[in-house]
């Protein structure tokens, strides 16, 4: 080999060897079974910065119930809360920050309940998964990676790698294909007892040893942090950085509500691709990523988005000292979208899929989002 030959094939070495290796600042030495051929993104565009569950997901979660929970846990900190099949559960962000997924099941419903802590996103997943004719069961753990801040997930039956905030494989033998979403909740402890008395709540029976009820992001949403950890790319400068977002997906399209606007509003009626919808605001729950102390830390409140119609009747919202009242009915609607009192005494509007992120986190996988209240 001339040595004009060699020196072509070092740059050409250099300049392709970032599309077949993830960004490793840290040297982390994984002996990943990932089939990397199979990608959808450059591999570049991954950052490994701790060994594949350096973040111990729980695989074997433990529950509370009410009693337990109100003597371990804060009666405002937020929870994920969700019901299936007649069951009701909740995960406290308290515990799932420092686990960021809990592998568990809910009336029979194999469930993956995440949040990743840097993006604020909160999202539960069907662990049912079809495939090329094949049924799988997956079992999710944290890979030790990000990508535009926010968690990368891994099953263990392939070791794909996972979007979490998008619930889509990237890498490996599932690339291509997106998980099915569960609808979920971010509510105070609080609200959940109160709709759910008889739920259970995870423990902190993990059997890891961490300080549940801190915070190790102090500060970390503060509206003057306008550089998010490991963020690379550009912000998107529509809203502030880590201004909280709810968004929903409706005939293939996201729209997206500041939180500060529905701070504001307390109840917003809305009508999105011909869906009529609507989002109720609770004061209560705190934010998981203020103060060292979460019982401490400043309250962002809670939202919840419902399709506002039942039996085909549209229905139309105004907030009350006690709940949220439909203006056809005069009947009282919690947070969590029950009838307490009035006509439908004991009905349930249909939740629609949300989720609560930062908007830059957000805009940086959907940017195509309409903002409510902007043109």
């Amino acid at each position: 080999m001339t040595k004009t030959m060699f020196i072509s094939f070092i740059a050409l070495f250099l300049f392709l060897t970032p599309a077949f290796s993830q960004l490793n600042p840290r040297n982390i030495e994984v002996d990943w079974k990932t089939d990397k051929t199979n990608k959808i993104v450059p591999l570049e565009e991954f950052t490994a910065l701790l060994m594949p569950d350096g973040i111990p997901p729980i695989d074997e979660p433990k529950f509370w119930n009410k009693e337990q929970a109100m003597q371990a846990y804060f009666e405002h900190e937020p929870v994920i809360a969700l019901s299936l099949n007649g069951q009701a559960k909740a995960y406290p962000l308290s515990v799932l920050m420092f686990h960021e997924i809990v592998n568990d099941s809910l009336g029979n419903v194999p469930i993956a309940v995440t949040y990743c802590p840097l993006c604020n996103a909160a999202i539960v997943f069907d662990r049912r998964f079809s495939h090329q004719g094949n049924d799988y069961v997956l079992d999710f753990g944290v890979s030790g990676m990000l990508r535009k801040s926010d968690l990368v997930m891994w099953d263990r039956q392939t070791q794909s790698w996972w979007q979490q905030l998008t619930g889509e494989a990237l890498v490996g033998h599932f690339a291509g294909s997106t998980l099915d979403f569960i609808p979920s909740m971010l509510i105070s402890l609080e609200d959940y007892f109160t709709t759910y008395p008889d739920g259970k709540i995870l423990s902190t029976e993990t059997g890891h040893f961490r300080q549940y009820g801190t915070n190790p992001y102090t500060q970390y949403d503060s509206p003057e942090n306008t550089q998010p950890r490991f963020f690379k790319e550009d912000i998107d400068e529509r809203l502030p950085a880590m201004e909280r977002i709810i968004n929903v997906h409706v005939g293939g399209d996201y729209k997206v509500y500041p939180l500060s606007v529905v701070q504001q509003k307390k109840v917003i009626n809305d009508r999105f691709n011909d869906q009529l919808l609507v989002l109720f605001f609770e004061e209560k729950t705190v934010s998981v990523l203020d103060e060292a102390q979460i019982s401490e830390s400043k309250q962002i409140g809670s939202v919840t988005v419902f399709r506002a119609t039942i039996d085909n009747q549209p229905l139309t919202f105004t907030r009350t000292d006690n709940g949220f009242r439909d203006d056809q009915t005069g009947s009282l609607w919690s947070i969590t979208g029950k009838c307490t009192d009035g006509k439908f005494k004991g009905r349930e509007l249909w939740p629609i899929n949300h989720g609560n992120h930062f908007a830059f986190a957000w805009f940086a996988f959907h940017p195509e989002s309409e903002i409510y209240g902007q043109p």
